[in-house]
């Protein structure tokens, strides 16, 4: 009897849910569009704004791409420092327009007046002359090319923050950067002017301007034009503010500049000691020799004074080399 009175109820609870599955059966992937958008929504709600992504996405994608770069510069340089530096490129940085054959022919002219100096006024032998003509003919050309890469060097560090200076107030001004850079050449001081020529010219030989800059730091060795050849290989590469970063690298030019002369200043008193401690033996020996030559002839005269002389000169040379180092600053 309880069965027969609750059939009704069986029959309307299966037909509520035929109705509630072809009610499903039929709107389905409606509702799982709903439900997956939804998601969505939510997901980008929770990741903020398109604008900070993208931005971050920005940020991120130049971060690698500056990392990328300056370690592409970097094994750049790891490479130019294993490599020896050839007698030409010395002569081009020293800013001398010899050939090998220009320098060799003043390699034999420097050894030949070398010779006829020791044998001719000295008095030396003839044997020891040659010697005398060989090291000068070797060694006096070396000097030279040396001492006017190193001058040349000095002038560039002195000059070249002034140009920085130039390409950030143009750049700020709106000119192009190989307006700028037209302009150190024409107006700038040597060997400025010269060098920033050359970078003009390899832009118009069709050189691209990263690469210009980086023969321009090959050319010059200096930290100053590497630090310069790596904000211009950044920016070209990377993008961002020229002008900012120019300005920085000139105040960072300039405040080595500011270090360089403080070192200078402290190290001085250092020099100055070294100076009178290293002529001291010498002045000390000159002054006996005139007040009393038979005392100290024994050194010239004999051959325990021979080997005096030579160890005194030897442990004299490494005294100077040990001040040397110490009174020389690396930074």
């Amino acid at each position: 009897m309880l069965t027969q009175e609750l059939t009704p109820v069986y029959i309307a609870l299966l037909v509520t849910f035929c109705a509630g599955g072809i009610v499903i059966a039929l709107f389905y992937s409606y509702i799982e569009r709903r439900s997956e958008s939804y998601k969505r929504f939510a997901a980008i709600a929770a990741a903020g704004p398109v604008a900070d992504r993208v931005a971050g996405n920005d940020e991120s994608r130049r971060r690698k791409a500056v990392e990328a770069t300056l370690r592409e510069l970097e094994d750049k340089q790891k490479i130019k420092k294993t490599s020896k530096l050839t007698l030409t490129a010395r002569m081009r940085q020293a800013g001398l327009g010899w050939n090998l054959r220009t320098y060799n022919v003043i390699c034999l002219i420097a050894g030949a007046i070398s010779f006829l100096t020791s044998l001719a006024v000295f008095g030396v032998g003839l044997i020891p002359s040659i010697g005398f003509g060989i090291a000068g003919g070797l060694l006096l050309p070396y000097l030279y090319v040396n001492g006017k890469r190193g001058s040349r060097f000095k002038k560039f560090s002195e000059e070249f923050p002034n140009a920085v200076d130039v390409i950030v107030r143009g750049v700020k001004a709106g000119l192009p950067l190989v307006d700028c850079l037209r302009i150190i050449s024409l107006e700038a001081q040597e060997p400025v002017r010269s060098e920033f020529r050359v970078i003009l010219e390899d832009q118009t030989l069709g050189v691209p301007m990263d690469e210009a800059v980086q023969k321009f730091a090959e050319r010059i060795p200096l930290p100053e034009s590497n630090f310069f050849a790596i904000v211009i290989a950044l920016q070209s590469r990377t993008g961002g503010s020229l002008s900012e970063a120019l300005a920085n690298l000139s105040k960072v030019l300039r405040e080595r500049k500011k270090m360089k002369a403080k070192i200078k200043a402290v190290s001085s008193e250092a020099k100055a000691s070294a100076g009178i401690i290293g002529s001291l033996p010498v002045v000390v020996a000159v002054l006996i020799y005139l007040t009393s030559p038979d005392y100290i002839s024994l050194l010239f005269t004999t051959t325990t004074g021979h080997f005096t002389l030579a160890a005194s000169g030897f442990w004299m040379m490494v005294g100077i080399l040990v001040m040397r180092k110490m009174i020389n600053f690396d930074f």
